[in-house]
């Protein structure tokens, strides 16, 4: 009869110490092989019903230690096996690894060589070999000796584990079949875990594959989950509904599921709790036009032990993020680590294709056309994929969106304008909507630079149309944060802010807090209630007013229609001066009626908490700026250029 792991936990603690006591004091063997088997037992329930990989991991390590012990070849395979766990690689230290390496080695010697066990950690071997190495050929090989074997479970672990080796995009073709025949035998072995992880990958592959039918999966995959939870499974399921919400824009929804799912993954034992939550908080970031908020986080987060050993996208997204934030010295480390000898040895694992996809925003922004032209020749076979995070977790649209920006970054517009103009129909196919916005924008801007000037201003008026609709900014994806912009660190209890040699010290005060933040990520649009009540407060939700009075949306309205008439004319006349300033001014104009109304022209409305929040926020940079430029005028002039105060706050150097 099984017990809940919970219970277990308390009753074999106990009975551990009484029984390891009694053996010492020359108890049978047969009782230590009973306790053996007993947490054996309690292991595969923990893995394979509950999905628990914390609970599991300890009934087979102690399971391990008991039966080596013991000399029991059989049980020390059953527990070594048990703690390779679902996945591969979720053993990501050096030393842990190594540790489950050396006990499926020593568990093979131990057993027959022709035993089904035997076969089963050979399995496990190549694919874990296989996995950290970025490659499939011994998994698919120790496949095809359990296919001709006949072994269940042999075979059915190697579906699973060969899958997990083909990630990348390369392989979607053998992907699909693996899992087909996943599920066509999963009846074999009678374990529900297999025909949850048969679901589980072809779920994954519609997903990679942007086939339409992909939520179909999802829906059916759910419905198994919620008959009977496996959290493991549980965890990848609410991964991808957070990928969804991304895709619908709902951002501030989607960073609370998100927080929700690692909580998820957490108690799973998932080692990629962290790694996923930090993949999703960059894609939502990314749309939001607030990367550079991430720069500390990503800069900790490429360091971290518990990513796959082939996992390379926070490179890709520091590099971009500390270019946004005007950082060229990180981003360009960042990238240079990524390029290595040759892109082309990066491993194409599940990460490949977003973590490409950074490398070319991060080349675009660093006007870095070698790299640009390496990433274009190496992503051209694979503009109809989207650009995912694993297993579906985080979605950066279409990979077309990413040729389309090496092209722009190359000066070769025509091919730029084919590529975006696709990314526009794959992210509207694939419901993307900050995705739709950001090709839109890209899309215009290729146009622009072709001399199409009214077809680029209907793109970008479209985006800025969709962007409000999303709550968004309208955000400039080509241009980096100046190079020479304003520092401020904490000085004991005192703020130091400094422009190139020039340095001010200021005493600690809500409006040095509020220019700290800006400072830090320049050019990114900060809500003042977010200034106000923190970056990760959930905004209040009170009674709303207008963003822009009747007469102020009348005043923009008018000067966009004088705007459009000087424009047709500046064009006409080949005043190109003339058209830039009035095109800028068009579409800063564009851009704020964009946040203050949404579809049809109703007006959009504001919080009065976020009003509130305005006033505060505005009334204290202010008095520090004064401060600061009674202490340096220079420091205190760049800073009231720079510096915009209002709903939206942010810190853009000129």
């Amino acid at each position: 009869m099984w017990v809940s792991g919970l219970s277990l936990e308390g009753e074999f603690g106990m009975a551990m110490g009484a029984r390891v006591a009694g053996v010492r004091r020359g108890t049978a063997v047969a009782d230590l092989v009973q306790w053996v088997e007993s947490l054996l037992a309690a292991g595969v329930r923990a893995l394979v019903v509950d999905g628990n990989l914390v609970d599991s991991r300890e009934r087979f390590d102690r399971a391990y230690d008991l039966a080596e012990r013991n000399g029991d070849g059989r049980a020390m395979a059953l527990a070594a096996l048990g703690l390779g766990g679902l996945w591969v690689h979720e053993h990501r230290t050096a030393a842990a690894s190594a540790r489950l390496r050396s006990r499926l080695v020593a568990a093979l010697a131990a057993v027959e060589p022709g035993s089904s066990l035997a076969l089963r950690l050979r399995v496990r071997l190549a694919g874990e070999d296989d996995y950290q190495a970025g490659r499939h050929e011994s998994v698919v090989a120790a496949l095809d000796e359990a296919r001709r074997a006949r072994d269940p479970q042999a075979w059915m672990d190697g579906l699973s584990l060969a899958h997990h080796c083909v990630l990348g995009p390369d392989h979607g073709a053998l992907r699909r079949e693996l899992a087909a025949e996943l599920i066509g035998e999963c009846a074999r072995t009678g374990r529900r875990s297999d025909a949850l992880m048969g679901l589980l990958w072809q779920t994954v592959d519609l997903f990679l594959d942007a086939d339409p039918h992909a939520q179909r999966r999802l829906v059916e995959l759910r419905a198994l989950v919620e008959a009977q939870d496996h959290l493991a499974v549980g965890f990848v399921v609410n991964a991808i509904e957070v990928m969804l919400a991304i895709r619908a824009g709902r951002l501030a929804e989607a960073e609370a599921m998100a927080h929700g799912c690692a909580q998820r993954g957490s108690a799973a034992g998932d080692i990629d709790a962290a790694g996923w939550y930090g993949g999703q908080l960059v894609a939502i970031r990314w749309y939001q036009g607030r990367l550079a908020e991430l720069v500390p986080m990503l800069d900790e987060l490429v360091h971290s032990p518990t990513l796959s050993t082939v996992d390379n996208a926070y490179f890709a997204a520091l590099a971009v993020a500390a270019a946004q934030a005007g950082d060229r010295r990180t981003a360009a480390g960042a990238l240079a680590t990524l390029r290595g000898r040759d892109l082309a040895e990066l491993p194409r694992s599940s990460s490949w294709l977003v973590t490409m996809n950074g490398v070319v925003e991060a080349a675009n922004l660093l006007g870095d056309t070698e790299t640009a032209a390496r990433a274009y020749e190496l992503l051209s076979p694979f503009g109809r994929l989207p650009a995912m995070v694993s297993l579906g977790v985080a979605c950066f649209g279409s990979t077309e969106h990413a040729l389309g920006v090496a092209a722009l970054t190359l000066g070769e517009l025509d091919r730029a304008a084919e590529h975006l103009a696709a990314a526009v129909r794959a992210n509207l196919a694939l419901r993307h909507w900050p995705a739709v916005v950001a090709s839109r924008l890209r899309y215009a801007q290729a146009l622009a630079a072709r001399g199409e000037v009214v077809e680029a201003r209907r793109e970008r008026a479209a985006a800025a149309e969709e962007a409000a609709a999303l709550d968004l900014p309208v955000p400039d994806f080509g241009r980096a944060a100046p190079a020479q912009a304003v520092t401020c660190h904490r000085h004991g209890r005192d703020w130091r802010i400094s422009l190139g040699h020039r340095s001010v010290t200021v005493p600690h005060s809500v409006g040095a807090a509020h220019l700290a933040v800006l400072i830090a990520n320049p050019a990114a649009e900060i809500h003042a209630a977010d200034l106000v009540t923190g970056l990760d407060a959930v905004r209040e939700e009170v009674v709303a007013q207008p963003v822009l009075d009747e007469l102020a949306y009348r005043e923009y309205r008018d000067r966009l229609a004088r705007l459009r008439a000087e424009l047709d004319d500046l064009d006409t006349r080949g005043d190109e001066a003339g058209a830039a300033r009035a095109r800028a001014e068009h579409d800063w104009l564009l851009a704020e009626l964009g946040h203050a109304t949404g579809l049809g022209g109703k007006a959009r409305a504001i919080p009065d908490g976020a009003e509130r929040a305005r006033i505060a926020v505005g009334k204290a940079i202010r008095r520090t700026l004064a401060r600061l430029s009674e202490a340096d005028a220079v420091i205190g002039a760049h800073l009231r250029d720079a510096v915009h105060t209002g709903v939206r706050c942010s810190y853009r150097p000129v």
